[in-house]
């Protein structure tokens, strides 16, 4: 399904076209003067540049891993209980037993791990590794995970008929177990599918079909099978290496006002770039190529990391984890949005590669990006999606912290000893939570996804028609005139757009009653003809006391922490100075949605509707324009934990808010979002963002779409024109 939307950041006076018709959704944003794009890369880190990618793409894991103690548990028993899992529980345990990688030297500690597996009716096995949470010793904390904000609980229904069977010979034939005794099978869903464990030499996990016997999917058959544990680190045992654990800007030889020549800040343009007090702004720096702080480019980053300016206080030191998933006889893999690339994926490794960076999953503001890239954007889902033939498979990695992904054609490699396609996963910090969906067609494979991540909730009927949005209606008359030349022309529309320039000086849930002093009678006006409006509502507050919304959530203790826990954290975006609410906690959505109610958001009527943008989130001033990473939420986790589900919690508070202003009426909400997650189908519509007027773009355009499509969502588009530039008549007569 291909929908076309909108975004619109820009002062030129032409308009935005927005066309919605069922599975395809054309919006035209309005134009500024043409530009070249050209996204300021030094802001945006590389793999080489990020200490967990850099260590899982240059170096084998400090440890392999056998499998012993294997028992399949009775339906609902929980031996090992961790606090996040929701839903059923696991129908076989086991222990991972650490063993020295040989090739590796690094002579760090090894801790073991504990496997569980869970098996639903629907085909899908869930493959979950943890510490061994039994062990104060050994752990200190239980790694947080956010099944309760992201799963489809109440569909996850535990398969009752998961039973062990022997390892057939066609099975040995394709994966050749070490012995007898090292293969152990469960057979479940009907007897439609068998997962198999192989304890030795190392562990590896393979999915089969056993109606056609055909291997769907490998895990961890390359053995880089990566968990990080801060406390293996610690010692160093056969190396003097001395980790830099305090960094200063200083350490540069250049300080920040060194940096910009001693003028005063006064604010921060989307693009991170300073602007100064005599009315300048900050040029793009020529940055000198990062060189490791002692010399060695494993171990540092892992317990203090710095990027410009930036440094992170890392205080658990590393944490990452991965491991490699194979899709036997393929040839195509897709998935993995959201990258201005194409549909079917591209090689990041191996001869021919057509990348040479692994696909960045971290959801970024990223200004004028460029096509052709890896590089993450405003979204991203962690699923990849294998189709064939005979089958189509896909993996969810149930990771939400930053992620790295390289793709290898293992058909190209003569050395492999298999054929198909291998994903190799990389993420800093969070537990090994796989999902394996079986298919084996597209419809099996999505109905499956949907029982893990939840469906798509039909729009309301006018969103599939005619939007009309740009930068900016400045006041009501331009509305009445817009909404007039429609009628003149007898053109039909369904919905008029405001972008942040109608509110009070920034602030949301406001208008700027020198310009839009009759906000209900207007939307009235528009209402009797059968047209809605829509208001920009962002995640980040004006630190304004005087302003309610800021007031309030000062009072309540709601906004996102510094990483002392105490301090509110003060970051810079359209308003100014920002404070930033706390979405992944229950109580903070629910206070937000309640100040959707029309007694709260004066000025709103049942007409109105929301467009949530900025949300990755957007900072200005920050590390590539986000939020430092050992910022604190309210329940004292780190961002790094949870940043790619900041969006998608606030788009659900949002729609929840619309939702609950019509309590008890049957009204469908509809929330457009720039950010996202899986699972952010449930919520509302998505868009590509901020794309150029231009033909490459809208040859990326279906392709994108199509990526987020494989992704699970489906009422998505981009910018119909471009973002950026103008386009000219054929440009936009194409679009």
């Amino acid at each position: 399904m291909l929908l076309f939307l909108l975004h619109n950041h820009n002062t030129n006076n032409t308009t935005n076209i927005i066309h919605l018709v069922p599975r395809m959704l054309c919006i035209l944003t309005s134009f500024l003067a043409t530009v070249t794009m050209a996204v300021d890369r030094k802001k945006f880190r590389t793999c080489d540049q990020t200490s967990f990618c850099r260590r899982h793409r240059n170096h084998k894991p400090i440890s392999r891993y056998t499998v012993t103690n294997i028992r399949q548990l009775q339906q609902n028993e929980r031996v090992h209980y961790d606090e996040y899992v929701k839903g059923p529980t696991a129908s076989v345990m086991a222990d991972l037993v650490a063993h020295s990688n040989g090739d590796v030297k690094h002579g760090f500690g090894r801790s073991n791990l504990v496997l569980n597996l869970y098996f639903l009716e629907s085909g899908v096995s869930r493959i979950r590794i943890t510490p061994n949470y039994h062990d104060p010793e050994i752990v200190s904390r239980v790694r947080p995970t956010y099944d309760a904000e992201v799963l489809n609980v109440e569909e996850m229904v535990g398969a009752s008929d998961v039973k062990e069977v022997p390892c057939s010979d066609w099975m040995k034939a394709m994966v050749s177990p070490h012995s007898e005794d090292s293969c152990t099978v469960f057979q479940y869903a009907g007897d439609r599918f068998g997962l198999m464990l192989l304890s030795e030499p190392y562990m590896e996990i393979h999915l089969f079909d056993l109606e056609t016997q055909q291997q769907l999917m490998s895990v961890n058959s390359d053995s880089l099978l990566y968990f990080e544990q801060g406390q293996d680190f610690k010692v160093m045992n056969d190396q003097d290496v001395d980790i830099q654990r305090k960094l200063t800007v200083e350490e540069d030889g250049e300080s920040n006002d060194d940096r910009h020549g001693g003028k005063k800040i006064v604010g921060y343009w989307e693009d991170g770039l300073a602007i100064y007090e005599d009315g300048s702004r900050e040029e793009k720096r020529v940055e000198i190529e990062d060189t490791f702080l002692n010399g060695n480019e494993y171990t540092d980053g892992m317990f203090e990391e710095k990027f410009q300016e930036h440094v992170d206080s890392k205080p658990f030191g590393p944490a990452s984890v991965g491991v490699d998933i194979v899709f036997p006889n393929s040839s195509h893999l897709y998935g993995l949005p959201e990258h201005a690339s194409s549909t079917q994926l591209k090689t990041t490794l191996g001869d021919g590669a057509e990348y040479k960076e692994p696909y960045r999953l971290y959801n970024l503001d990223v200004f004028e990006y460029e096509l052709d890239e890896t590089m993450a954007l405003y979204g991203a889902i962690p699923l990849i999606v294998s189709h064939t033939a005979k089958s189509t498979v896909g993996a969810f990695w149930f990771n939400p912290t930053e992620t790295f992904v390289d793709v290898v054609d293992l058909n190209d490699s003569a050395n492999s000893g298999t054929n198909g396609m291998k994903s190799t996963w990389m993420s800093e910090s969070g537990v090994f939570d796989l999902f394996l969906l079986p298919g084996s067609s597209p419809r099996d494979l999505y109905a499956q996804y949907a029982t893990i991540t939840g469906r798509l909730e039909l729009p309301p009927i006018f969103a599939l028609g005619y939007h009309q949005c740009r930068w900016n209606y400045k006041d009501e008359r331009d509305v009445y005139e817009v909404h007039g030349k429609f009628e003149e022309y007898d053109y039909p529309y369904d919905v008029l757009w405001l972008d942040i320039e109608h509110t009070d000086g920034k602030r949301y849930f406001t208008w700027d009653n020198r310009y839009f002093p009759n906000p209900i009678e207007m939307q009235n006006h528009l209402s009797k003809q059968g047209r809605r409006m829509v208001t920009i509502i962002d995640p980040h507050i004006k630190r304004d006391n005087n302003y309610r919304i800021h007031h309030e959530a000062t009072k309540l203790g709601l906004y996102i922490k510094k990483n002392d826990g105490k301090s509110d954290y003060d970051g810079w975006c359209w308003p100014g100075s920002s404070s930033y609410l706390d979405f992944t906690d229950s109580s903070v959505r629910q206070w937000w949605s309640k100040q959707f109610a029309y007694s709260k958001y004066e000025g709103s009527t049942s007409s109105l509707f929301t467009w949530n943008d900025m949300n990755e989130p957007s900072v200005f001033n920050g590390p590539e324009v986000s939020m430092q990473k050992d910022l604190l939420n309210l329940a004292g986790v780190e961002h790094r934990e949870w940043h790619n589900l900041y969006g998608m919690l606030f788009h659900r508070a949002t729609s929840e808010g619309l939702i609950l202003r019509n309590e008890n009426k049957n009204v469908r909400p509809f929330v457009l979002s720039r950010s996202f997650f899986a699972g952010s189908q449930r919520f509302g519509a998505i868009w590509t963002g901020d794309n150029e007027s231009s033909w490459s773009h809208l040859a990326i355009a279906a392709p994108m779409l199509l990526s987020l499509n494989v992704g699970g969502l489906s009422f998505v588009g981009a910018d119909v024109g471009g973002f950026f530039g103008n386009p000219d008549a054929e440009l936009m007569t194409r679009w």
